[in-house]
């Protein structure tokens, strides 16, 4: 539920989502059954980012668990499956990955996505070995589409997405691939409902930053 900008609001977290009323996210989720598994490693540094994504997302899709942290404990990772065959990284291909490419015409049984800026995304690859060691899924590049996050700056915006766009996208390329023409437009029109629910939660965030006092959005 979303509620007014009141003083009381702003301290008054809703039940649901865990944020303040006036940042509430209900209204923009649109649950989706994806059939890819996603696991999401995200930095303490982004669990309580007002304009992170991680949150909306969580709440839309079917299949989806988070985890927060730095270095994780293996055996935390083990239980998430990421030691299993079918698991890939969702992140670029360079002389860091130890295991290669993800075969593009086979489908995961689980994506693994790095919520964290680019440079934390690169500690997190360091202190997690076992991280180093899952095949590496990328976006298609000459695919993808212009960035609908306008709240937020990228360090490499011409290769960087937020993690709901970026977890959306392979979602939406590997359960794509190899199918119909038919059968891959029925996964755009799946998809279609949480990409709406998405820019209605940039918009109202674009909004609450132009709300604020001048006083409160400098630095």
């Amino acid at each position: 539920m979303s509620g007014s900008d009141s003083p009381a609001s702003r301290r008054t977290l809703c039940a649901a989502c865990a944020l303040p009323l006036p940042a509430c996210l209900c209204e923009w989720v649109r649950p989706v059954a994806n059939r890819v598994e996603l696991i999401v490693l995200q930095h303490p540094q982004e669990q309580y980012q007002a304009k992170g994504t991680v949150r909306l997302l969580s709440r839309c899709l079917q299949r989806c668990r988070v985890l927060v942290g730095e270095q994780f404990d293996p055996a935390d990772l083990l239980a998430l499956g990421l030691h299993e065959a079918g698991t890939a990284l969702l992140y670029p291909l360079d002389e860091s990955a130890d295991a290669g490419a993800w075969p593009q015409a086979k489908e995961p049984a689980r994506l693994v996505l790095l919520d964290a800026t680019w440079r934390k995304s690169r500690k997190l690859l360091h202190l997690n070995p076992l991280l180093q060691q899952l095949p590496r899924l990328a976006l298609a590049a000459s695919a993808l589409p212009p960035s609908r996050y306008a709240i937020r700056k990228a360090q490499r915006p011409e290769q960087q997405r937020s993690s709901l766009e970026a977890a959306v996208l392979a979602l939406q390329q590997v359960e794509s691939q190899g199918q119909t023409p038919a059968a891959a437009e029925a996964v755009a029109a799946k998809y279609a409902p949480l990409w709406a629910g998405f820019e209605g939660f940039v918009a109202q965030r674009q909004g609450l930053v132009s709300a604020r006092p001048q006083s409160e959005s400098e630095g």
